[in-house]
């Protein structure tokens, strides 16, 4: 330490040329110095110094040549750093994320009560049930009490139908009563009248010209003739009377008596009608209360295993257990198809974008590996009342037998976004961001290279180096300890 600190007092001119060139290079410690006091000391350790006033020679690579000073202390130091050799390979990109197992088939069990029910029992989850078992009982009280005061109102319209269709066939006999019976019967007896009075006053006007010629003979009386005229007009009033009444029953008293009775009959005709309409909705009304009260019992559509319809972002006052409230349409119960089977992954908007459907994947469950592909990947984020991230689903399909698997296991589900080969790769700790440039920092022996690269795709712990380096070169893992820049955060490299 005292021989380099007497070449540094030798050459004082060379020594801050080359100061000067560094500091330009790795910004300058001095000024910093002076603000920031022993933080920037702590940066720059006192081997770099002295490296930097023993005359290391500034060029294109930021140099740390061993000179004739320092030259072991130098490369002691950079060997203290880890480094990696650049190689060619293959590289596998991928988002991997935790989810659940769902089937891909399901048979929904959903809440049929209009406007909503209690679950008073259900079948435990995950039970195995057979058709036609009874797997939820919702509660049927309020229905039931309205199913009996709708029967009570559809007997009273069912009476009241019967009523008016009675009164109806009365009304529709009375019309044909009167046209085939009343009326003919009255109109027998207007026409005997006619000729009952036409028979009598032929007779008396007979007796009339009888008594005439015995009058002109002396037989009779005036009186006597008088009498016998008298009643000949009154045979021919009766005659015109009898007439008068045949007439009227025909003209008059049959129209009005036949209408009346038709008004009557059509008159019962509507009000059966009506009554038959009220009678149908009386009874359309019971059959939804019946059907809804059926609906308050559940039983299996077929064979299979029972999974509760509990999902992931379902708060616990929505959860499905007994006691819970379920709106009409909700799904209670689900009976999987166990042989297609896919897992739901939720990948944060930063990834999202990188998914397409068609990408293979490797789905591990309960120590298995199975192989799928993403079959869907949602248009929009999930809602969740417990965080503020948006998150997408994305439906992983999984090939092979799954007969075993079960929904709701927890599953890791690595999706490959890309399979790249034969291209240069380097863990991400050897790359940095240096005023919106990506740098490594490539050693020669005890040289140290500023290097800008170009960055393809990464995952979280390689990525790929399309320009900039070359198979075989050695790269320091930290490179910020070497090139520091204090004026650009650490970030921005790409990330699965």
């Amino acid at each position: 330490m005292t021989s380099v600190a007497s070449e540094l007092q030798a050459e004082p001119e060379a020594g801050r040329a080359d100061a000067a060139l560094i500091a330009d290079l790795l910004g300058s410690p001095t000024s910093d110095a002076e603000v920031a006091g022993p933080v920037s000391r702590r940066r720059f350790p006192v081997w770099i110094g002295l490296l930097l006033a023993a005359g290391v020679t500034a060029g294109a690579a930021y140099p740390w040549l061993a000179g004739s000073f320092g030259g072991r202390d130098a490369t002691a130091a950079l060997d203290a750093i880890p480094t990696t050799v650049v190689r060619r390979g293959d590289l596998t990109i991928s988002v991997t994320e935790e989810g659940s197992l769902v089937s891909d088939e399901n048979v929904d069990i959903v809440c049929g009560v209009a406007g909503g029910a209690t679950i008073v029992w259900l079948i435990d989850d995950g039970a195995r049930v057979t058709e036609g078992m009874e797997i939820v009982r919702l509660d049927d009280s309020t229905i039931a009490e309205n199913a009996t005061a709708q029967r009570i109102a559809f007997e009273k319209a069912r009476a009241a139908m019967i009523q008016a269709d009675k009164d109806h066939a009365a009304a529709t006999i009375a019309v044909e009563e009167y046209r085939e019976g009343t009326f003919k019967k009255e109109l027998r007896m207007a026409e005997s009248s006619v000729t009952a009075a036409t028979e009598r006053l032929q007779a008396t006007r007979n007796t009339l010209a009888y008594g005439e010629r015995m009058f002109r003979k002396g037989y009779i009386s005036p009186q006597q003739l008088d009498a016998q005229k008298s009643a000949v007009e009154r045979a021919e009033l009766d005659l015109g009377t009898a007439e008068i009444a045949l007439d009227v029953l025909t003209r008059f008293t049959k129209p009005k008596t036949v209408t009346g009775l038709e008004s009557v009959r059509d008159a019962a005709a509507a009000r059966l009608a009506s009554e038959k309409a009220a009678l149908e909705l009386e009874q359309v009304k019971l059959d939804r209360l019946n059907a809804q009260l059926a609906k308050c019992v559940v039983k299996a559509p077929k064979d299979g295993l029972v999974i509760y319809a509990n999902d992931r972002n379902r708060d616990r006052d929505s959860e499905v257990k007994a006691g819970a409230m379920v709106s009409e349409g909700k799904t209670i119960l689900r009976l999987p198809n166990l042989s297609k089977m896919r897992a739901d992954v939720e990948v944060h908007e930063s990834k999202v974008d990188r998914i397409r459907p068609g990408m293979k994947a490797r789905i591990r469950v309960q120590g298995r590996e199975f192989a799928g592909e993403v079959a869907a990947v949602a248009n929009r984020p999930q809602s969740n009342w417990l965080s503020t991230a948006k998150k997408y689903v994305v439906e992983v399909r999984i090939d092979g037998n799954t007969e075993d698997l079960r929904p709701g296991f927890t599953a890791e589900v690595e999706i490959i976004v890309a399979d790249l080969r034969d291209v240069i790769a380097v863990p991400v700790a050897a790359v940095i961001e240096q005023g919106g440039e990506y740098v490594c920092a490539v050693r020669h022996e005890a040289e140290v290279e500023r290097r800008v690269v170009t960055l393809g795709q990464g995952n979280d712990k390689r990525v790929e180096i399309l320009a900039g380096l070359e198979e075989g070169e050695q790269l320091l893992l930290n490179p910020r300890a070497i090139l520091p820049d204090e004026s650009t955060p650490a970030d921005g490299l790409p990330s699965a």
